[in-house]
């Protein structure tokens, strides 16, 4: 071997203090991500002073204050930080390397899952596949979050999260479960006091229910509008942002206001299936419906995937893919 990063003349004492101490490490990880000796703990099974005494001995080894203490509160100092980014990458590669070798060897896919979901797609698609995935998969565990905004996988710390529309973020990898069937829809005794629009420029004449984004802004209703007269080619979007006070941040309150006939809205096919087909609601405008929408279940990277996460993405989207009547679409 050529050129050897350490021998025997070339002792380097700090690298092999921290191979001997890498519990400092890990423990001075914990404390920085949850700025709590106490919460740490939690998060390693170690006891408070336990951590606090594997923190003080890598400070020791490195003769380096990185955490600052205070009877209340926990900072990281400026050395603390370098520290903190510069050995982050490292600490979780060792990790995932840990994790996968322990899966490959010891069977099935087990562990723990955080996954994100819209809220109205998690409560009536998501969730209620869980128990059937827990049939099948008992060593695994799933935290489901519901939230309308786009999460962000390393900050969030999600593993997989199910995303609805158009996707604008190319780093990510994104399989595609179903095409997402957009609606407007009203009741019968809404339609039987007010009728139906039947041309875009009809929406304006109704009371129309708008739907509050996790972001803060307000939903924009899309279309398609046909080619006009006989030409051929594309059809352009047309988006609308219909005048209405009847706004709620909840898309299963939107969905409950149309059944109470207070207007119309347009929805995902998902949350209002089980109503048109029951004829609790009645669409409209489906010539102008949107093209181009889908349901996806996205994932930061197919490199070094854990057992856990491929077991979870190959369920969802071999069950979401033959939901057609569940999604609103019409059979295959």
């Amino acid at each position: 071997m050529k050129n050897p990063v350490l021998t025997p003349s070339m002792p380097d004492a700090l690298a092999s203090g921290l191979a001997a101490s890498y519990t400092g490490v890990l423990s001075f990880m914990a404390v920085a991500e949850e700025l709590s000796f106490m919460k740490a703990g939690h998060r390693l099974g170690l006891g408070r002073s336990a951590v606090s005494r594997n923190v003080q001995r890598l400070e020791t080894q490195m003769k380096t204050r990185l955490l600052q203490r205070s009877t209340r509160n926990v900072a990281l100092t400026p050395e603390g930080e370098m520290f903190y980014e510069l050995s982050r990458p490292g600490v979780e590669q060792i990790m995932q390397a840990m994790q996968q070798v322990h899966e490959l060897q010891d069977g099935p896919a087990r562990g723990q899952l955080r996954v994100c979901s819209t809220i109205g797609f998690g409560r009536r698609i998501v969730g209620p596949l869980l128990a059937d995935f827990y049939r099948l998969h008992p060593g695994i565990d799933v935290e489901l979050i519901l939230d309308d905004r786009i999460t962000d996988f390393t900050a969030d710390r999600i593993d997989v999260s199910f995303r609805n529309g158009r996707l604008a973020d190319s780093s990510i990898i994104a399989r595609q479960l179903a095409p997402m069937e957009m609606m407007v829809c009203a009741s019968p005794a809404y339609a039987a006091r007010h009728g139906l629009p039947e041309t875009l420029e009809d929406i304006e004449r109704h009371a129309c229910i708008q739907f509050r984004l996790g972001s803060g802004g307000l939903y924009e209703w899309e279309f398609m509008e046909p080619p006009a007269g006989d030409e051929r080619g594309s059809r352009r979007v047309r988006k609308l942002m219909p005048k209405g006070s009847r706004i709620y941040s909840d898309p299963e309150l939107v969905v409950g206001a149309l059944r109470d006939g207070l207007g119309i809205a347009q929805v995902a096919g998902y949350q209002v299936a089980d109503d048109v087909r029951a004829g609790r609601l009645v669409r409209c405008l489906d010539a102008y419906a949107p093209q181009g929408r889908a349901h996806y279940l996205c994932y930061p990277s197919r490199e070094h995937m854990p057992m856990r996460i491929r077991a979870f993405v190959e369920f969802y989207v071999r069950r979401v893919s033959g939901m057609q009547a569940e999604l609103g679409l019409p059979a295959a």
